[in-house]
């Protein structure tokens, strides 16, 4: 029987909340009534909300709004270009990770996978248990739990993926990563992580024009598709984007559409939200 942390228990309460303002933002329902629907006092789940993003449900609520995630679309495109301008990474921000790419093509794989050992394991995040995949050359996989989903599942996902390689779970390794990714750094003090992948050259460009978004802002297939200098390439960008298999990482949860829609992913549309919603507040708290 798996046991269930109470880390996960309280992303799904927010989970379940973030659902619930969305359901009913024209009323904009009071703390107590949004309390009351995660089966938690106003004063806890008031404490909860604030220890996990750092503001108030309504303001988090606020960045999720199409007006306010049209703005932020124009936003991104500036810094990227002034970014690129001036011949820095836009990743140099703070709370962002500094991350290099490493790609090898299926066929290579095929001709070599043989002898790679994915470590694995999994753990809790701010957005619910996650598993990650290490290998000598870098991260090749992390992935969000569905609510439905067993771990033996998932891990057959990332075996399917990576379908020659030995696998070994091994927490102790993983667990760094989790570390550098969510834990608390110092921003003068840059976090640095190597990541390994399975894609065509295509998908690799693709890849990398996501690892130049800044945290806390979002872009569009267009956007992407204009980055890699392929502006009539959406379609071939959109499945490029949907077949990442690093999340969070390779940030495919900052493509939005043009109407200022957040669209789906494919670890629920409600954790997209989440996470663009905590990188947003964030990006606010560390600029005060």
């Amino acid at each position: 029987m798996m046991v269930i942390s109470e880390t996960n228990i309280n992303y799904k309460r927010i989970e379940q909340a973030i659902r619930y303002l969305e359901e009913n933002v024209q009323r904009q329902p009071e703390l107590d009534e949004v309390a009351d629907n995660v089966h938690l006092s106003p004063f806890h789940f008031q404490r909860l909300f604030t220890d996990w993003v750092g503001i108030s449900p309504k303001r988090f609520l606020q960045f999720l709004t199409v007006d306010y995630l049209k703005g932020k679309l124009q936003e991104t495109r500036n810094l990227v270009e002034a970014a690129e301008a001036a011949g820095l990474s836009s990743q140099s921000r703070v709370y962002d990770l500094f991350t290099t790419l490493e790609a090898v093509t299926p066929q290579e794989y095929k001709l070599s996978g043989s002898g790679i050992t994915v470590e694995y394991g999994f753990h809790e995040t701010p957005f619910g248990t996650a598993l990650v995949g290490v290998t000598e050359r870098g991260v090749c996989w992390m992935s969000f739990l569905s609510v439905d989903a067993t771990h033996e599942q998932e891990l057959g996902h990332m075996k399917e993926h990576w379908h020659q390689s030995i696998f070994r779970q091994n927490q102790a390794r993983t667990q760094a990563v989790i570390e550098s990714v969510f834990g608390e750094h110092d921003p003068r003090q840059p976090r640095k992580l190597h990541l390994f992948v399975k894609g065509t050259n295509f998908q690799v460009k693709v890849w990398e024009a996501l690892l130049r978004l800044p945290i806390g802002s979002v872009t569009t297939y267009q956007g992407i598709a204009e980055q890699i200098h392929n502006p009539k390439a959406m379609q071939a960008v959109g499945s490029a984007v949907g077949s990442n298999h690093i999340a969070y990482l390779i940030p495919c949860h900052r493509v939005i559409r043009k109407d200022g829609i957040l669209g789906e992913y494919r670890w629920s549309a409600t954790r997209k939200k989440s996470i663009i919603g905590w990188e947003m507040a964030r990006t606010v708290i560390g600029n005060r």
